[in-house]
């Protein structure tokens, strides 16, 4: 008889189980910065979202006070997630709209109907990360096919990068954000890189210098890198976030289970792996099933996406022997409970995991807003 029936039957959950050590660290610290710390008092300043996924730049944005003016993003499902969260946002992308930022033309055409040239707001996108991620090289064997990092020469994503700029150019917003894995940076020895950013530069900008930014330095209880390129055309010197001197443990987030949020459902292990997991120690791997028990005292280890065909893995509760759920994933990245995820369980995984965390995102907002 499978376990979650035995479990079941018995009036038990997943969440009844425990590891043969338990509770022998706790995150006894300050609660995990959300984004209510942010002022919301509207600040005037307008700002387009390309590739924008299911909206963890632009919710860091809104939080900041900043005003949206369209999102753009071709994923259906990620489109979905957006127009349920946030009905009254512009959202091109399926069905009515292609949302497809390499269709420079069409996103041109649509954005002129909002905004004209020169543009004084914001420009925030994040091209398509796969063909600079080191991660997802991690998924290939290295003597296969797949497993060097293209980059560039990504047949699909690799020049998504110089549409974006180009769009950048013939709208000359007042501040644009160019985020990505840090791989992005050093990607064909940063030719690529430097050959955008020096297009940008001869279109008006003042670049600074690309910064790797890690969310559990900005009190996320997550450790996740993202690197920023930021310019502006107003005249003035951006200056990156502080971070700060305390970094949040993962169980600041992961204490509970916030029964009335969507998302919260656990995978149903079975017996065999279930015992694995309950002989782990804290930070420690389950070789077979390639997962982590999180420790609770520290920032969490990064959310991962997964491939495009699925899901990817969650880590290991801290103190309950089963992969986290995406609600508790969503909670490491900094998105609100009430912030609800579409689609099938794997595919909400790949959202959390491919977005920018909130909170980080509505630190570069606030100092975004200092150059206005």
């Amino acid at each position: 008889m499978p376990l979650a029936e035995v479990l079941e039957g018995n009036g038990f959950t997943y969440d009844d189980l425990r590891y043969v050590r338990s509770r022998e660290l706790v995150w006894d610290g300050p609660p995990a910065n959300d984004l209510t710390e942010f002022k919301r008092r509207p600040n005037d300043i307008p700002v387009v979202s390309f590739f924008t996924g299911c909206g963890g730049m632009d919710l860091g944005f809104e939080a900041a006070g900043f005003s949206h003016v369209a999102a753009f993003e071709f994923n259906e499902l990620f489109c979905k997630t957006l127009r349920k969260n946030r009905p009254d946002w512009n959202v091109f992308g399926p069905p009515v709209h292609s949302g497809d930022v390499s269709k420079v033309g069409e996103v041109t055409d649509a954005l002129s109907r909002l905004i004209s040239s020169p543009f004084e707001g914001v420009f925030i996108g994040g091209p398509p990360c796969q063909p600079f991620s080191i991660a997802a090289n991690q998924r290939f064997a290295k003597w296969g096919d797949k497993f060097k990092r293209t980059g560039f020469s990504h047949e699909t994503n690799g020049g998504l990068l110089f549409d974006y700029v180009e769009i950048i150019r013939s709208f000359k917003p007042s501040v644009f954000i160019i985020e990505n894995v840090p791989g992005l940076r050093d990607i064909d020895d940063g030719a690529q890189l430097s050959e955008a950013m020096q297009a940008l530069r001869a279109a008006g900008y003042s670049l600074e210098t690309p910064t790797v930014l890690d969310a559990a330095d900005y009190e996320i209880p997550q450790q996740r890198l993202r690197l920023f390129v930021v310019g502006n055309r107003r005249g003035k010197q951006f200056v990156y976030p502080r971070a700060s001197l305390r970094r949040i443990g993962a169980g600041a987030v992961l204490s509970d289970r916030a029964p009335n949020a969507a998302n919260n459902e656990t995978r149903r292990h079975n017996a065999g792996s279930i015992v694995r997991y309950m002989r782990l120690d804290y930070g420690s791997r389950d070789q077979l099933g390639r997962v982590d028990r999180l420790n609770p005292a520290i920032p969490s280890k990064t959310v991962i996406a997964g491939g495009s065909g699925g899901g990817g893995r969650s880590h290991l509760h801290p103190e309950i022997p089963r992969t986290l759920s995406v609600r508790e994933c969503a909670r490491l990245q900094s998105f609100p409970d009430d912030y609800v995820f579409a689609g099938p369980t794997a595919r909400q995984f790949t959202q959390v995991g491919n977005a920018v965390p909130p909170v980080l995102a509505a630190r570069m907002a606030s100092q975004v807003a200092k150059l206005f």
